[in-house]
């Protein structure tokens, strides 16, 4: 098996693969989902809405919060979860960012 070559490359470079990767996941678009209409939730009412186990559903969630694409408070025995809009910003920033060259007029090479 091949080592991975992350050092490589950018940090930034690294972070939006990191976020992409996390987004990935139809399982993890559907938390993302679920949150945007419920604004924040815990954990179990996520199990409540998707078809999957609740560890499963809590080892998505943790890759979620790794890559900073949600937020977890602590209530009592229940973790209560919302989005976290600076993964969010920073992938927006670099899909700006390819949509401003894309639309350039000299990227129209092909």
């Amino acid at each position: 098996m091949g080592l991975s070559k992350t050092e490589a490359f950018t940090e930034h470079q690294n972070q939006i693969a990191n976020l992409a990767k996390a987004i990935g996941h139809p399982a993890r678009v559907a938390i993302i989902d679920f949150l945007l209409k419920q604004e924040t939730c815990i954990c179990k009412d996520i199990v409540d809405e998707l078809p999957l186990s609740q560890p499963t559903i809590s080892q998505h969630l943790r890759e979620l919060k790794n890559v900073g694409l949600i937020k977890g408070t602590i209530e009592g025995n229940k973790v209560c979860y919302c989005l976290d809009k600076s993964g969010f910003e920073e992938l927006l920033n670099y899909s700006s960012a390819i949509l401003q060259k894309a639309n350039s007029p000299k990227s129209e090479c092909c």
